[in-house]
């Protein structure tokens, strides 16, 4: 039974992409702490992160800092919060938070939300901009 990621990756629901190459893809989360919150995952199924070969897993942080600095660059925030649970999908992922100086960097349940497409489309191409 394929994961609601799996689906992502083979097209058969949508996501708003920020970001696609050969091994993963990052997409705007549909529960977003701060606007701009994206999650990275692999486009190969592993559970959990202990069990991502290691030079995936390499490949993957690589492209977590990229996306970081994209994410500063292009959303103007201060920092970018990392954090990998995969207690709500069973397929590795990395949740990228866009903060500002002096946020609870603690709290990361949903916060926000987008007002219409054309504002998720502006913050995804904000991202790609800068990347």
């Amino acid at each position: 039974m394929k994961t609601i990621f799996e689906k992502i990756i083979d097209r058969e629901i949508p996501a708003d992409i920020v970001y696609e190459d050969d091994i993963s893809m990052a997409f705007l989360t549909i529960d977003p702490t701060t606007k701009g919150h994206i999650l990275l995952i692999p486009k190969l199924p592993f559970p959990r992160m202990q069990l991502v070969p290691d030079e995936l897993l390499s490949d993957l942080f690589i492209r977590t800092k990229r996306l970081m600095n994209a994410m500063i660059q292009g959303l103007s925030c201060d920092l970018v919060q990392i954090n990998v649970t995969g207690e709500e999908v069973p397929h590795f992922h990395i949740h990228l938070i866009p903060r500002k100086h002096g946020e609870n960097l603690g709290n990361i349940s949903p916060q926000t939300t987008y007002q219409n497409t054309e504002e998720r489309l502006l913050v995804i191409d904000k991202i790609k901009s800068a990347l």
